[in-house]
């Protein structure tokens, strides 16, 4: 009985799905990491973002210099992907502070 009500707590209080940004989150070693702020953003990415658009702003989580590399490339697409990723930073900083 008591492995039935673990599993059911588990269940409970495991997403059913963590966006990449999410998994990179809470993945990372910030100290303000939290499940629910971390589900947050993934949110506001979910409504902002395309999913590679999600999977390249993860990848910040673990190398932040590869975001200022990306805002100083020349690249257009890499300036088009700054500017959504601008968007969504400004977004999540508002909704999930």
């Amino acid at each position: 009985m008591q492995r039935i009500a673990f599993a059911f707590a588990l269940l409970l209080t495991t997403p059913i799905y963590a966006g990449p940004i999410e998994k990179a989150c809470i993945q990372s070693d910030r100290p303000a990491a939290s499940s629910r702020l971390c589900s947050c953003i993934q949110g506001v990415a979910n409504q902002s973002l395309t999913g590679s658009d999600q999977q390249k702003a993860a990848t910040f989580f673990a190398d932040p210099h590869q975001a200022q590399v990306t805002r100083q490339s020349d690249d257009p697409g890499k300036e088009e992907f700054w500017l959504r990723y601008k968007e969504w930073t400004e977004r999540a900083a508002k909704n999930c502070s």
